[in-house]
Formats: structure tokens, sequence, C-alpha cells
């Protein structure tokens, strides 16, 4: 019993919190990859795109300052807290149903996906704040436990619908979208019922809350939004210039990528409570020292796992996503991706470094210089090749932009060289894995 109480923490629950959404959603991509038509995929494909898009500015606006507020408060101020954040998840919820409601009349298209999207959108994005609200409301009493049971709940339900349109053959883009209606429906009513959603605390609204909360948000939703933009606007680009198809079989490799977002997400929890005590103490050294310790672990732990992509990338494709993807130009494209997998955590440190030190207004001028560098590259891409594999090199050029602009901007405030990342990366992951083994050889 003392053991499991070790190893089921809030640490080991958070990252499988992380973790079972990016797992469950390619369990789900994968079979509607394998089932639906590539025309149609490349819809939902579309429809996940644009609703992660208003969840992302809903989320980045109000998350960071939800928590901030709400967490180590009294009875009373949590309540007010709350309440306020539904009151202020109701104006957005609103505001984006207003500009689907001008969509819905001047919509003169002949995709019949497209037109279900525009008709549904505003009831998803309703049905989703209770599950929002809760999950924001768990994290900041720090309850892992009740939100990766909600987040099982979320994800598990969706593929189970899935599973079962399988199963009687109702497979369609129709039924999809109406899955995924109902199942979040079923969640949210959940977080009511159960209380997680803390609903009844509408009524302990303050209008100072509501604005003290808006107010935070809309310096964290900037960054949000250019961060997600700079995910998606390959989608965005690709969806204007090419049939649907297309953009199915770039979003595959796309979304394996975020394989690799669930190690850097676990090691970035674990190395912003440290950087954050070291800045408090005016330690910079100790700051560099962090930063490149962990993006120098992951860096040189991708290398291998990048070359086995690299080189089986058709039998991974083939394996999650079916045997009509397995030959087509996902692979070469994920192929692409492999190339500058190595940035990622780099890149990613040199961010929440600004952020740590700071300097949050030059993370967000390396996202914008980011995104920029994508949209143009992504342009010039098909411009040169007509192809996907334009789209996909162009992200080479976009990483590499905020690696260089991130080192330039933390060489002025903190001491390093980009070697040092390097080595000191592998010295460290050398004598993690020396650890491991010796404990591996006394239990033997």
């Amino acid at each position: 019993m003392s053991f499991l109480k070790k190893v089921i923490n809030k640490h080991t629950l958070s990252l499988a919190s992380n973790a079972i959404m990016p797992v469950l959603g390619m369990a789900i991509l994968s079979l509607m990859a394998r089932y639906l038509s590539k025309a149609d995929f490349g819809d939902y494909i579309f429809f996940l795109i644009v609703f992660t898009l208003a969840d992302t500015f809903r989320t980045g606006f109000m998350q960071t300052s939800l928590i901030k507020f709400y967490a180590g408060t009294d009875k009373t101020r949590a309540a007010n807290i709350a309440g306020s954040a539904w009151y202020l998840g109701f104006m957005i919820v609103l505001a984006f149903g207003i500009g689907n409601l001008l969509m819905y009349f001047f919509y003169f298209g002949n995709n019949p996906n497209m037109f279900m999207i525009i008709r549904w959108f505003s009831a998803i994005f309703f049905c989703t704040l209770p599950a929002a609200i809760a999950m924001w409301i768990l994290q900041a009493e720090e309850r892992f436990d009740k939100l990766f049971l909600l987040q099982l709940i979320n994800q598990g339900g969706f593929f189970i619908l899935i599973l079962l349109l399988i199963i009687f053959h109702r497979v369609s883009f129709q039924n999809a979208l109406y899955s995924y209606l109902i199942n979040n429906v079923v969640s949210s009513i959940i977080t009511i019922i159960i209380g997680w959603s803390k609903v009844k605390t509408i009524s302990s609204k303050s209008w100072t809350s509501i604005k003290e909360l808006a107010h935070f948000g809309k310096f964290s939703v900037g960054t949000s939004i250019s961060s997600y933009l700079l995910r998606s606007s390959d989608t965005f680009i690709i969806k204007m210039m090419f049939p649907s198809e297309l953009l199915a079989v770039y979003y595959i490799p796309q979304r394996l990528m975020e394989i690799f977002e669930i190690p850097l997400r676990a090691f970035i929890a674990t190395a912003l409570p440290v950087m954050s005590a070291a800045v408090h103490r005016d330690d910079k050294r100790y700051v560099s020292y962090i930063m490149k310790k962990y993006a120098g672990m992951l860096t040189i732990a991708l290398i291998p796992v990048a070359i086995v992509s690299f080189i089986a990338a058709d039998l991974i494709i083939g394996l999650l996503f079916g045997g009509k993807y397995q030959h087509s130009d996902a692979g070469n494209i994920f192929r692409i991706f492999m190339c500058f997998v190595m940035l990622l955590p780099i890149d990613r440190f040199f961010g929440i470094t600004l952020d740590i030190i700071g300097k949050p207004q030059l993370n967000m001028i390396k996202v914008f210089i980011m995104l920029a560098v994508n949209v143009a590259g992504d342009f010039a891409g098909i411009f040169i090749f007509h192809n996907l594999y334009g789209v996909a090199i162009a992200s080479i050029f976009t990483f590499f932009s905020g690696a260089i602009f991130g080192y330039w901007a933390l060489k002025k405030h903190l001491e390093f060289k980009i070697g040092d990342i390097f080595k000191l990366g592998y010295i460290e992951l050398m004598e993690l894995l020396g650890i491991l083994y010796q404990k591996l050889q006394k239990r033997s």
C-alpha cells in the first residue's frame, strides 16, 4: 500500500492527465481515419481545428486567471471567483454564438459537412463549458485524481461512441459530429450533478471579480491564440489551397508529433517550480543550469527516437491509421518532421525560461515571429513545390527561427552557449540511465 502511495501522487496523476488526452485522441483519430473517406476525415479535422481554436481562446482567456485567483483562497472568495468565471464563460459563448449565427446566414457554399459544422458549432461550444470550468477548478484545487477521471470520462466516452458507430456500420461525418455533441453533453451533465463545475456559484459572482478575471485573461489569451495558430496555420492554408483529402494526409503526421509532447510537458511541469524558486532567489546561474539540463536531456533522448521514426514512418502510419495512408505522402511528411523534432525541447524551454525570468513579451514576440515565418514559408513552399512537402519543409525554418530568436533574447539575461545544452544534456542523461541500470542490477 505504501508503494502505491509513493507511485500514485499528484505528479504521476498530472502526467497521466496530460498523457490520456493525446493518447485517446490518437486512438479516436486512428479509428476515424480507417472508417471515414479521406474527404470526410479531412472535413472532420477541419472542424476539430476550428473548434479547438475557439476553445483555445476561451481557455487562454479564463484558465490561468481562474486558477490564479481561485487557488489557496477561502470558500467565499473561491465561490465568488468560480461564479464570476461562469458569467465570463457565458459571455464568451454568446460572442462566438453571434459570430456563428452570422456565418450560418451568409454561408453560400455547397459542402454539406461545412454546413453541419456551422449549424452545430455554437451548441457544441456551449455544451463544453461546464466540463471546461470543472477541469480548471479541479486543477486549481490540485485534485488531479478527479481531473484524470473527468478527462477519462470525456475522451473515453467519445472513443466508445465511435466504436459503437463502427460496430453498427453507421460511421459518417454527420454521426461523428453528433457523437461529439452527445459526449460533451453527457460529460458536462456529470460535472454539474457531481458538483465539480460549481455551477451554483453563479449567484456569488461580482462585477469586480469578473473585471479582475477579464483584465488578467486579456494578457494570457494573446500567447495562447498565437501558439495555437502557429500549430494550426498549416491546416487552414492546406484547406484553402488543396482538396480536403490532402488535409487528412498532412494532419496524420502532424498529430503524431503530439507523442513527443507528452515527455516534454512532463519535463516542463517538473522544471517550472524549480526554475521559479531560483528566480525568486535571484540565482540566474541555476535557472540557466535547469534550462540546459532538461532541454539537453530531452534533445539527446529524442535523437534515437527520431531516427527510428524516420526509418519506420510508413509502418507506424500504416499500423495506426490504416493501409490507405501507409504509402501516401503522410510517411514522407512525417520524415520531414523528424528532421526538426530535436528542436522542440530547445524552442519550448527557451520560451518558458523567458516567461519565468519575467520577459513574457519576448516569448510572445518569439511566437509571432515563428507564426509569420510559418505562414510565409507555407505559401512559398506551395509556390515552389506545388504539394504538401512545401508546407512541411516550411516548418523546419519556423522552429529554427524560434530557436534563434529565443537564444538571442535569453543571452541578454543568462550566461550560456548552445553547445552547453547538448553537453550537459548528454552527461545528465547518461548519469540518469546509469542510476536506473544500477537499481535494476540490485533488484535482479
